[in-house]
C-alpha cells in the first residue's frame, strides 16, 4: 500500500508539473503560494515536523502541495540504505485537501502562510518546481540536516526572489547547536533523545546559524517570517501571519516517560555492584558478563560503523568510540573462550575510567545518562584485571 501511494503521489508529481507551465500561460495572477508547517507525529521519522509548499490557481481552482519529504519502506535494503546515509527522497504531490486530510488522521497540528511573491518571482518559483518535478530530479539523496523537506523549500524561495531576498540579521548571542535544536523535540522522548546522542558525533555540536536552523520545519517558519523581500523601493515581509488549518488534540500526545534511561541504568548499575559484591557464583557472573559484554561490543560495533563507513557526516568523529571501543569486542571473545585477556580488560577499564572523567570536558556534547553505562563497564572490567588491590572476588 505504502509503494502505491508512493507511485500515484509520483505520477501526481509529474501532472503537477504540467500544472504549473498550464498556469504560466494561463494567467499567473491569479497564483498563489503558501507554506505549510506540520507540527510533529508519533512516528520517529515524524517527530521533528514537517514543511510542504502549496501552490493555488484560483482561475482553474486547482490546489497542488508539494512535498520533499516522502520516502518508500519497501525500498530494497531500506536499513542497510538508510544506515549508510544513501536513502533517496523523492518530491511528490497531493491535492490541498488529501494532504489536510492525512494530518487530521494523524493528529498532527498544520499552520499556512502566503507567500509575498510578485509575478515575476511566482513565475520564477514554477519554473524551478518544473525542474524539481522533472524524472531525473524527482529523487534526491537526503540529508538531514542540510538537504531536507525545508532546506529545499528555502532554498527555492531564495532561487525565486534572488537577490531581493533579505534574510534577517544574525544573532550573535544564540549558541544553540544541531544537537540542541533536535533535543528539543525529544523532551518526551528520552530514550530515543539517548540513542541519539549515542549515534551522533560532533558535528552535531556545532553551532547553528539562522540560516542552519531552517532545517527544522519550525525553524524554516521562523526564519522566513522574519525574512523580508526588497520590492519598488521597499520592503515587505516574505510571509503572511500563520494561519492555523488544521488543530491537534495535545490531550493524546504522548507522556514523557519516569523510567528515564539516567534512572534506569544508575539502577541496573547499582544492581550489578550488588550483585558482584553478594552473589558468589562464577556461573552466574559469567552470564551477567557474557550479556552486558554483549551489549556493549553490539556498541562498540554501531560505533566503528557510524564512524568509519557511512555518509551520514553527523555521525562521524564520535568521542563515544573512546569507551565503546573495539578492546570491548575482544574481551567478549575472551570471555566465550573462558580466556583471562587480563590486558584487554586492563585497556577498557582504563578508557572507561578516562572517559567518566573527561565527560565533562570533551570538545562534545554527551547525554548524562552516559556515565552509568560507563561506570558499570568500567567496574565489570575491573572485575577481570587481577589488580591486587581490588577486594572483591569473583
Amino acid at each position: 500500500m505504502r509503494k502505491l501511494y508512493i507511485t500515484l503521489s509520483l505520477l501526481f508529481a509529474i501532472c503537477g508539473a504540467s500544472f504549473s507551465q498550464n498556469t504560466l500561460r494561463s494567467g499567473i495572477e491569479d497564483v498563489e503560494a503558501y507554506l505549510l508547517t506540520c507540527g510533529p507525529g508519533s512516528e520517529v521519522y515524524s517527530l521533528w515536523g514537517h514543511s510542504a509548499l502549496r501552490v493555488v490557481d484560483k482561475s482553474s481552482g486547482q490546489d497542488i502541495v508539494y512535498n520533499w519529504g516522502v520516502f518508500d519502506f519497501a525500498t530494497k535494503n531500506f536499513a542497510w540504505k538508510f544506515a549508510k546515509g544513501r536513502l533517496n527522497y523523492m518530491i511528490a504531490a497531493s491535492t490541498y485537501k488529501r494532504f489536510l486530510q492525512d494530518y487530521t488522521s494523524s493528529n498532527r497540528w498544520v499552520k499556512s502562510q502566503k507567500i509575498n511573491l510578485s509575478e515575476e518571482e511566482m513565475s520564477n518559483l514554477l519554473d524551478l518546481l518544473d525542474e524539481n518535478m522533472r524524472p531525473e530530479n524527482v529523487f534526491y539523496l537526503y540529508d538531514f540536516f542540510y538537504d531536507n523537506c525545508a532546506t529545499r523549500i528555502r532554498d527555492l524561495l531564495e532561487k525565486a526572489v534572488g537577490n531581493n531576498f533579505l534574510y534577517p540579521i544574525e544573532d550573535n548571542d544564540v549558541k544553540s547547536t544541531f544537537r540542541d535544536e533536535i533535543g528539543k523535540y525529544m523532551k518526551n522522548a528520552l530514550w530515543l533523545n539517548f540513542g541519539t546522542d549515542l549515534i551522533l558525533g560532533l558535528p552535531t555540536d556545532k553551532k547553528t546559524t539562522m540560516k542552519d536552523r531552517m532545517f527544522l520545519p519550525d525553524g524554516l517558519c521562523e526564519g522566513l517570517s522574519q525574512s523580508q523581500i526588497r520590492r519598488d523601493g521597499r520592503i515587505i515581509p516574505l510571509l503572511t501571519n500563520p494561519t492555523m488549518v488544521v488543530k491537534n488534540d495535545e490531550s493524546a500526545l504522548p507522556k514523557k516517560t519516569i523510567f528515564s534511561p539516567m534512572l534506569v541504568l544508575s539502577l541496573l548499575l547499582i544492581f550489578v555492584v550488588l550483585f558482584t559484591i553478594y552473589a558468589k557464583s562464577p556461573k552466574a557472573n559469567r552470564i551477567m558478563d557474557l550479556v552486558l559484554f554483549s551489549i556493549f561490543s553490539l556498541l562498540a560495533l554501531f560505533m566503528i560503523f557510524f564512524n568509519f563507513f557511512t555518509d551520514h557526516i553527523q555521525c562521524t568523529r564520535n568521542l563515544n568510540i573512546i569507551w565503546l571501543n573495539p578492546c570491548i569486542i575482544v574481551c567478549l571473545i575472551g570471555l566465550i573462550l573462558k580466556k583471562p585477556f587480563t590486558t584487554w580488560f586492563k585497556i577498557v577499564f582504563a578508557l572507561s575510567l578516562l572517559f567518566a572523567v573527561l565527560i565533562f570536558c570533551l570538545p562534545h556534547s554527551f547525554n548524562y545518562a552516559f556515565l552509568p553505562m560507563t561506570l558499570l563497564l568500567a567496574f565489570r572490567s575491573l572485575v577481570h584485571c587481577n589488580f591486587d588491590w581490588f577486594p572483591i572476588d569473583v
